[in-house]
C-alpha cells in the first residue's frame, strides 16, 4: 500500500502477528513502534463492522503522569478539510449551490476575482486542489507571527484574489489551503452562519461528536504538542477565516464516531460522502476525491486524509468494502511516523 508515497514499511515478525485478530495485530504493531519512539504519545481508533477499538500509548506530556486515552485531544490539522468538503456537498443536496458552479457567484462582494480569471474556477476545483490560485506564503506568515502564523486577515485573502491575474497550472493538482478558506467563506455566505456553527450543526451534533473543539479548546485532557524538532509547540488559535482549512481539535473517540457515520451511508453526512468519494482528479501517482484522497489496491479501494500542524500529525482512513476505518493521532509533527504507523498497520493487519 502507498497511502503516502516513499515509505519504508516497518517489518514486524510474521510470527508475532500470526493467528491474531486484527485488533491484537494493531496493538502489537503500535506497541513495537511506540517502544522505538517513547517520547511520542500515540492514540488510535479502529472500527471494524461497527465495533470500536482504541489503542493508546504514552502520556499527554513528558512531565505528566496522565496517560493518553480515546478522549485525549490532539490537533487534527487538514483532516478538517474532509469535514469542510462534506459541508459543501450537503449544501448542494440542500440546493444552495452546485459543486460545478463557478465560485464568483458565491463570494461576498468584498472578495473580488480579477477579470481574467472570472468564470473559470468551479467549487469542485477548490475541493480537489486544482484551482491554480496562489496559496498563502507561509514563510512570510511565520516571519510576521512565528507562534501563530495562521492568524490571517481578510486583507491577506483580498491580496491573493485581487492580485491574481492568471491561474498557474489550472486543472493540475497543487495542494491549496486558500481553496478551503474560500470554501469556508462560501459556506458562511450561503447559510449566513459561521463555519463554527455550521460544522457543529451539520456534522458534530448529528455524529454525536461532543469533544471535537472549535473556538474553545481549553481542556485538561489534551496532549502537549511538539514541533518537528521535538520542541514544545502551542496549538493554533482559532481563526474564523483559516478554520475550514485545518483548525479543528479532536480525539479518537469522536473521529471514530465520524468513521462510523461515513461507513453507515446514513443521514445527510452519509449521503454527501457518496460525492466526496468520487474521483475529481487523477494522474499516474495519485487520485483525488472531493476533500480526500483515494487509494486502490487490487480490487480494494480506501479513502484517507492526513493532517499536520506545527504540533501534531494524524491520519483518517477507511475502506468501505472491507468495512474498516482507522484514525491515528500523535503529539509530534512527524509525518514520517504517521506513514510508518498507517502503512505497517495496513500491510500487517488490514490487507
Amino acid at each position: 500500500m502507498k497511502i503516502i508515497v516513499s515509505v519504508v514499511i516497518l517489518l514486524i515478525s510474521n510470527q508475532l502477528a500470526f493467528g491474531q485478530s486484527r485488533e491484537k495485530k494493531i496493538d502489537s504493531i503500535c506497541q513495537a513502534i511506540q517502544n522505538k519512539n517513547p517520547e511520542v504519545a500515540i492514540s488510535i481508533g479502529f472500527i471494524e463492522n461497527s465495533k470500536e477499538y482504541f489503542f493508546n500509548y504514552g502520556k499527554i506530556s513528558q512531565e505528566s503522569d496522565f496517560k493518553v486515552d480515546e478522549n485525549t485531544v490532539y490537533e487534527i490539522g487538514s483532516i478538517t478539510k474532509l469535514l469542510t468538503a462534506n459541508l459543501i456537498v450537503q449544501a448542494q443536496d440542500e440546493r444552495k449551490l452546485k459543486i460545478v458552479d463557478f465560485i464568483d457567484n458565491y463570494l461576498p462582494k468584498e472578495y473580488m476575482l480579477s477579470e481574467k480569471i472570472k468564470g473559470k474556477l468551479k467549487i469542485s476545483d477548490l475541493a480537489s486542489h486544482q484551482s491554480g490560485l496562489p496559496d498563502f506564503d507561509f514563510g512570510q506568515l511565520i516571519e510576521l507571527n512565528p507562534k501563530q502564523p495562521l492568524d490571517i486577515s481578510k486583507e491577506a485573502i483580498h491580496s491573493i484574489l485581487n492580485d491574481s491575474t492568471k491561474l498557474s497550472d489550472y486543472g493540475n493538482y497543487r495542494y491549496s489551503n486558500i481553496s478551503y478558506v474560500l470554501m469556508g467563506i462560501i459556506l458562511e455566505s450561503i447559510y449566513s452562519k459561521s463555519f463554527d456553527e455550521l460544522v457543529k450543526e451539520k456534522i458534530l451534533v448529528p455524529s454525536k461528536m461532543k469533544n471535537t473543539l472549535t473556538t474553545d479548546f481549553n481542556v485538561k485532557n489534551k496532549v502537549v504538542g511538539h514541533d518537528i524538532n521535538g520542541v514544545e509547540q502551542d496549538y493554533f488559535v482559532w481563526n474564523s477565516l483559516f478554520a475550514p482549512a485545518g483548525l479543528l481539535k479532536s480525539n479518537t473517540s469522536d473521529m471514530s464516531k465520524l468513521l462510523k457515520t461515513l461507513l453507515s451511508n446514513k443521514g445527510k453526512i452519509g449521503k454527501a460522502t457518496s460525492v466526496t468519494e468520487k474521483t475529481f482528479y487523477k494522474n499516474t501517482q495519485m487520485e483525488i476525491g472531493f476533500g480526500q484522497e483515494i487509494e486502490r489496491n487490487g480490487n480494494d479501494t480506501f479513502f484517507y486524509k492526513a493532517g499536520d500542524t506545527f504540533s501534531c500529525s494524524s491520519i483518517f482512513a477507511y475502506d468501505r468494502k472491507s468495512n474498516w476505518g482507522i484514525v491515528i493521532m500523535i503529539n509530534h509533527k512527524n509525518s514520517d511516523l504517521i506513514r510508518e504507523l498507517i502503512n505497517t498497520i495496513y500491510e500487517q493487519a488490514l490487507r
